[in-house]
């Protein structure tokens, strides 16, 4: 069997986390926990014919802008990425990386990509939580191998109230508890998620006043407290229910609600398609300033959010089903609509309903993106079909982590 060791050096950080540099053959290699410039020994942990990927052995050469990680759990956690990076570095590399992806995977020639805005909280950001149980019964997180969970002693991403509880909790060895989730609402009201493939509710003792639901197969049992809590974004309250989804760093939900109501030219003669609504984040900032929200979403438990979060407006409609399908259906029923908000999952939007949002001619799309790669294929499709880009505004939602989220300003070229 061939060597699989090589000594490179490090050229640049990309998407995913991981660092690129070169074998001897020319082949890009993607190693994780790696910084540009440093040379490392690295052993190959994949090889396909046009890369490859591997682990570092060694750091030969140290960058000098590696720093000491926080967690003792860095390089073994999959959850974070760049602990090992100043957080003024972290901001600069992934907005490189967003400009890449669209230029890149675009064909974007000089993306109008923004200084990111940088969340307050580099650390204990999250108010929402995932843990996987060992077989022990003990909390922790996927490896950064990602091929099992291993128990942890401390993370430093959750707010102070769910890191002060996790190490309370405390489960059976081979439990049924598949995963174990903490929400963080309102004064610290807790919400604890046991999900499992099995209808048995798992018994559990918890002395502290939290919210306790079991979910088998999306129906969720109440053990103790409310199937749902409230999380406040800027001065109004949303109700998010245990299987609903909500952005997880508070603070930087609230500068991605004042960005939007900075960018978009509301007017109460125009309506706003409200696409992958969830809760009703956005449409509820954005009800009054329009003549009409129409909101669109696949999750029950988000769309019942939804209605009650909007319960105060009369000029709401929800349409619960996928973009792609409802999306066709109301081609031909809308006539004044003008504004598009669209936040999809890592997938991006759906060829039939990014091509639906095409044929419905809004003058303005607000393109919520939480994947640059997606994004910028869906951006290129939106120029090919005759929209400008304006700009693109990263946030940093996740820091410590690759993850880039964006919001990007389509408008249609004035005649």
């Amino acid at each position: 069997m061939p060597d699989s060791t090589f000594e490179i050096t490090l050229e640049k950080l990309t998407y995913g986390g991981e660092a690129m540099g070169r074998l001897p053959d020319g082949r890009a290699v993607f190693v994780p926990f790696g910084l540009p410039n440093e040379i490392v020994k690295i052993k190959l942990t994949q090889e396909k014919q046009n890369f490859a990927r591997g682990e570092i052995l060694e750091i030969i050469k140290s960058s000098p802008e590696r720093i000491q990680p926080k967690c003792i759990h860095f390089t073994q956690c999959g959850g974070c990425h760049y602990q090992h990076l100043t957080y003024k570095k972290q901001l600069i590399a992934k907005t490189d990386i967003l400009k890449d992806q669209l230029q890149r995977i675009g064909k974007i020639e000089k993306p109008p990509v923004q200084a990111m805005i940088p969340s307050p909280n580099q650390w204990n950001y999250r108010n929402h939580i995932q843990f996987h149980l060992t077989n022990k019964g003990e909390l922790g997180f996927i490896n950064s191998k990602g091929n099992s969970a291993f128990a942890i002693e401390e993370c430093h991403l959750p707010e102070s109230s769910i890191g002060s509880f996790w190490k309370e909790l405390q489960f059976e060895s081979n439990t049924n508890v598949d995963r174990v989730s903490l929400r963080n609402g309102d004064e610290n009201d807790l919400m604890l998620i046991l999900e499992s493939e099995s209808p048995e509710t798992p018994e559990l003792e918890v002395e502290a006043d939290v919210s306790v639901i079991h979910v088998y197969e999306n129906h969720p049992v109440v053990i103790a407290g409310q199937e749902h809590t409230f999380i406040k974004i800027l001065d109004k309250d949303f109700k998010v229910s245990a299987q609903s989804f909500f952005q997880v760093n508070t603070h930087m939900a609230e500068k991605m609600v004042e960005h939007l109501l900075n960018q978009l030219p509301v007017s109460l003669s125009t309506c706003l398609l409200d696409i992958y609504c969830g809760v009703g984040l956005f449409s509820k900032f954005f009800a009054n300033k329009y003549k009409k929200i129409i909101g669109i979403e696949s999750s029950p438990s988000a769309c019942d959010d939804f209605v009650y979060n909007l319960d105060e407006f009369e000029n709401i409609d929800l349409y619960e089903g996928s973009a792609e399908e409802i999306l066709p259906k109301l081609e031909g029923q809308i006539t004044n609509l003008t504004h598009v908000i669209v936040d999809p999952p890592r997938a991006g939007i759906e060829k039939h309903a990014l091509d639906a949002i095409v044929n419905i001619k809004p003058q303005i799309i607000a393109y919520v993106s939480c994947d640059p790669s997606t994004l910028a294929r869906d951006a290129a499709r939106l120029i090919k079909a005759g929209y400008q880009l304006k700009n693109v505004t990263p946030f940093d939602l996740f820091p410590q982590t690759y993850h880039i989220e964006s919001i990007s300003i389509f408008t249609v070229p004035q005649v």
